[in-house]
């Protein structure tokens, strides 16, 4: 199984940055990980919101394989435990399909992306940074793997 993560745009604060990429390097070790920056979108100001997240929505979907599962993280998405995710990701394995996981523009996401997707999650019902949420679910992956493996990242 192969787990991909697909941002729009890139991250502009070195610190948390360097966090994710921590995050990375550590997931690497338990399974096929890739991080995939989607450029963000130039010239915004002459597009509605509707066209930056048809454009932003396009250039995404080509980077999900068609036999992918695409997992949106969306406010209106299942909020579950580190646990519960633990799990999710275990059965995943377990069925070998490869999971794309993605966050959409300032707008979200479009119609398209979410006609494509097999299922929304949510990190929590607060908002976050674009930023911050590469972080804290690159983390989440992290944590969610050393639950499978039975180590002693994360206390219950």
């Amino acid at each position: 199984m192969k787990v991909t993560f697909i941002v729009i745009g890139r991250t502009t604060d070195s610190r948390i940055a360097a966090l994710t990429e921590e995050y990375r390097q550590r997931l690497v070790h338990y399974l096929k990980f890739e991080l995939v920056t989607v450029p963000e979108l130039k010239n915004t100001k002459s597009l509605s919101e509707e066209q930056q997240k048809a454009e932003e929505g396009a250039q995404l979907l080509k980077q999900v394989p068609p036999s992918a599962e695409l997992i949106l993280l969306d406010e209106r998405g299942k909020e579950p435990r580190s646990v519960e995710l633990a799990d999710m990701i275990q059965k995943k394995m377990t069925a070998g399909r490869d999971v794309v996981f993605a966050i959409g523009g300032p707008y979200g996401f479009s119609k398209a992306v979410y006609d494509r997707a097999d299922a929304l999650l949510s990190l929590s019902r607060l908002t976050f940074s674009h930023q911050m949420v590469r972080l804290f679910f690159v983390e989440q992956l992290y944590r969610a793997m050393t639950i499978v493996r039975g180590e002693p990242y994360h206390h219950e």
